[in-house]
């Protein structure tokens, strides 16, 4: 069951967007069980440089800037390698985006078939603070979760395939506070906790050690494969954005890449899904675009 954990928002199911503009569409998971993940904060297409571009470029957050479309290009140019994307700190439609719905702009740009994008603080035609997900698989569910703590953060909950063996994957922005924090990890943890294959994506403002070993997710066995550094971009010391795993899907490739387009860098990981457990019998109806869901 659901729960409502902010006050005048529940968590909810939802539907990922078809993008008309796409003419692949896939169903479920690949049959030789590989995929390509990419988790990224791109701070509203802002390049930040240095330190004092927080104070120099802070307009830029209320309002829109040229460099703005050439910095989403750039992170369009990125996608076209993965399957599924998680984004953090995309602008959903306002003033200082042009109006442009950042999360819709991206899977056009990287011919995503779908996408969806997750409002977490509303500040009208001034802001759209916003997480999203761009995919080329179609999942078998999508919940959309407000986390525990002020509102203004949230996760996205996607499951590929049925049952006990279905693939569970949570997107999420997580709290910059320790205690809030670790209420918004058990409640994560509660969301996956009957799945056996399990990854968790997104900015979440801490160490991986303090993750694995001082959260509530500490008795799931993830691994954290990623040891370098993501923020700040133009000179990385804390490795605070992840792709967390369970044990039993396989790694073939982490890479920090080395993109200073926004204030964090992405995050890429490379997974091989356990023998035999997903094909034809996992597969979901496929949308075309411009069809209903």
């Amino acid at each position: 069951m659901l729960r409502r954990r902010n006050p005048g928002r529940s968590a909810s199911l939802c539907t990922p967007q078809v993008n008309g503009h796409c003419s692949e569409s896939n169903g479920g998971l690949p049959a030789d069980g590989r995929l390509r993940l990419l988790s990224f904060n791109i701070q509203v297409g802002i390049s930040t440089q240095r330190y004092r571009h927080y104070l120099t470029r802070s307009w830029q957050h209320l309002l829109p800037h040229v460099g703005r479309a050439g910095n989403l290009q750039r992170i369009g140019d990125l996608l076209g390698d993965f399957d599924l994307v998680a984004l953090q700190e995309a602008d959903g439609g306002s003033l200082r985006s042009g109006y442009v719905n950042q999360v819709e702009h991206l899977a056009e740009l990287g011919a995503f078939p779908y996408w969806y994008q997750q409002l977490n603080r509303n500040l009208g035609r001034f802001a759209q603070h916003s997480n999203g997900v761009l995919s080329r698989l179609q999942p078998s569910l999508m919940e959309d979760h407000p986390l525990p703590g002020p509102a203004g953060r949230g996760a996205i909950l996607l499951r590929f395939g049925e049952g006990a063996d279905a693939l569970v994957v949570v997107m999420m922005h997580l709290a910059l506070g320790a205690r809030t924090r670790t209420r918004q990890l058990a409640y994560i943890r509660e969301l996956i906790g009957g799945y056996r294959h399990q990854i968790l994506m997104g900015d979440m403002n801490t160490h991986a050690n303090e993750l694995l070993q001082n959260s509530p997710l500490r008795d799931l066995g993830l691994i954290a494969p990623q040891a370098e550094a993501t923020f700040p971009s133009w000179r990385p010391q804390r490795c605070l954005d992840h792709i967390l795993l369970s044990p039993e899907l396989t790694l073939e490739r982490v890479e920090v890449l080395s993109q200073p387009i926004s204030d964090h860098l992405p995050v890429a990981v490379d997974i091989r899904l356990p023998a035999g457990q997903y094909g034809n019998d996992c597969q979901t109806k496929t949308l075309v675009p411009g069809s209903s869901p």
